[in-house]
């Protein structure tokens, strides 16, 4: 069972690594939306840094980029709810989950 639940664990954590991947070969951007104090306490080189809260009021920005878009958060809660909205809004946008974890599959 317990060989069973790591497989299923690597099946769906290394499809997300996999779409990461596709998202980077094809030009995305790196979108961190959390918080201001947790943006300079330590984040990605070149990511785009727009917290979850203002993701509403900046989505024009973000369509003009015209790249995918890769979010991130501390855990990948809030970049999950950014992944879905910026879809919603026509952005082709996928859940990088942590940022920590995600700079180390740069």
């Amino acid at each position: 069972m317990k060989k069973e639940i790591m497989g299923f664990l690597d099946f769906i954590f290394g499809a997300k690594k996999r779409q990461v991947e596709t998202y980077l070969n094809n030009g995305a951007v790196i979108l961190d939306v959390r918080s201001q104090r947790e943006w300079d306490s330590g984040h990605i080189e070149n990511a785009i840094h727009i917290p979850i809260d203002d993701l509403i009021n900046r989505v024009d920005e973000i369509k003009s980029l015209n790249k995918p878009v890769i979010a991130c958060c501390a855990s990948g809660v809030r970049s999950a709810k950014a992944a879905k909205f910026l879809n919603l809004n026509n952005i082709e946008a996928t859940n990088g989950g942590g940022w920590v974890n995600l700079k180390k599959q740069l």
